[in-house]
Order: structure tokens, then C-alpha cells, then sequence
């Protein structure tokens, strides 16, 4: 028996908020995808997957919304100045957390939160 990590699922308030967040992150997302209630988004073999809360209600029938640090992405960037970027670009819209730094175990960081609350680390 063998497994694979496949997709991960984000929760989202609003999804036309949450994937403009993604777009600026980085990611291919088309704008015909805002109205949906379900998102799949391919990231080289693992799908990012967005769902609105109230699908959440209908799967589990009795989600509430968590608090606290839910999950956290870390996006490979290409190089240092990329993590800057992409950072400088995020805190400029109200998402900044930690700004870019030289982190003990040698890579560039940065961290990033997502409208939802989620933690996104970038690292070259």
C-alpha cells in the first residue's frame, strides 16, 4: 500500500477574496473560478483545493469555524529577492505577518496570512 499527498483543503470566508490573495501569491487562478463554491488549483502534482464554509456545514454537518493557527503553506520562491517581492507585494495589501529575514537554518523567510487566517511562509 502506498500513499501520496494529493490535495490540501482550505476553508474560506469569501472565495473571490481568498483567490485574489492566491493570484498575488502567485498562483494560476482564472477569475471565472470567483463565484465557485468549490476550487481546485494544481501546484505541480498537489492540488490546492478552496471551499466555502457553508460546504464545509453540508460535508460535517456541524463545522465551526476554528481560531488559532489552522495550517500554514510554505511556497518555494526561485530566489531571495523573490521572497522579498512577493512579501513586499502581500504587505502592501494588509497581508504582511513576518517580514523577510536570513533565518538560522540558512534560507531566506518570510511569512504571509491569507484572508482566512492561514500562515504562508515563503523561503528561498
Amino acid at each position: 500500500m502506498g500513499i501520496k499527498l494529493d490535495l490540501v483543503g482550505i476553508v474560506v470566508k469569501e472565495m473571490r477574496t481568498s483567490l485574489n490573495f492566491y493570484r498575488m501569491l502567485g498562483l494560476d487562478i482564472p477569475e471565472s473560478e470567483n463565484e465557485n463554491t468549490h476550487v481546485e488549483v494544481d501546484q505541480e502534482g498537489v492540488r490546492l483545493a478552496f471551499d466555502i464554509q457553508e460546504t464545509m456545514v453540508q460535508v460535517y454537518g456541524d463545522w465551526v469555524e476554528p481560531t488559532g493557527h489552522r495550517i500554514e503553506l510554505a511556497f518555494k520562491c526561485s530566489s531571495s529577492e523573490d521572497v522579498d517581492a512577493v512579501y513586499a507585494k502581500l504587505a502592501e495589501h494588509g497581508y504582511g505577518l513576518r517580514e523577510p529575514w536570513d533565518a538560522f537554518w540558512g534560507q531566506r523567510y518570510a511569512i504571509v496570512q491569507d484572508p482566512d487566517g492561514n500562515s504562508i511562509s515563503l523561503f528561498a
